[in-house]
């Protein structure tokens, strides 16, 4: 069995989306201080990193990370390479075969410098949630910092992926990964109240 770590290192290097919350790591206690144990805490933005959305994160109505069902998170998966695309809809995944996974996770690399928010990357159009929830595609995931530009105030593609039913999974890290079927598996944390949690998330090869 081999298991591919897709998953962005979180330090202080690790890019906040801009004018978010930077990662940091903290020593509460050391072992000279407790006489046993270091003791850390942790701050940093829920969407750092390799991370999922909740809904509540794009709709004051929408589940939060804690209500979602870990089956969202854990299944058969594609990935497909997608470089070179600026933006990437139904009509680039025609062909692709879907039968017999639930996840699909999309190669663009085009987030190459992960200690600086990208300038440019590659995005979704609003026609992907239909397409990929006919397919039976329940989450979708990208190597880049976000499925809409940053810019984006209307959130085209979050909306067209939730109205749809297809969960989000952002800030992979692909380049090492080639194009087949895997099994993802990216938990979530069990954060009652948040619109997003950093994962570890894995490809078991098949």
């Amino acid at each position: 069995m081999k298991i591919i770590d897709i998953s962005m290192l979180l330090d202080q290097q690790t890019p906040p989306w801009p004018g978010d919350e930077q990662y940091a790591y903290h020593l509460t206690w050391s072992m000279e201080e407790t006489g046993s144990v270091n003791v850390g805490s942790i701050k940093m933005s829920n969407h750092t990193g390799t991370h999922v959305d909740a809904p509540f994160h794009y709709d004051n109505k929408g589940l939060k990370i804690a209500e979602l069902p870990l089956e969202r998170f854990h299944g058969q998966t594609v990935v497909v390479g997608i470089e070179g695309k600026t933006m990437v809809g139904a009509k680039d995944l025609t062909g692709i075969n879907f039968s017999g996974v639930s996840k699909l996770l999309l190669k663009s690399n085009s987030w190459k410098d992960r200690t600086a928010f990208p300038e440019d990357y590659t995005v979704l159009g609003d026609d992907l949630g239909p397409f990929l929830n006919r397919n039976g595609i329940d989450l979708v995931g990208v190597d880049t910092p976000s499925v809409d530009p940053e810019t984006s105030k209307e959130l085209k593609a979050h909306h067209s992926l939730y109205e749809n039913d297809v969960l989000i999974l952002e800030g992979l890290v692909l380049d090492h990964v080639e194009p087949d079927r895997y099994e993802l598996n990216a938990f979530p944390l069990n954060l009652a109240e948040a619109d997003g949690s950093p994962v570890r998330a894995v490809l078991k090869q098949r």
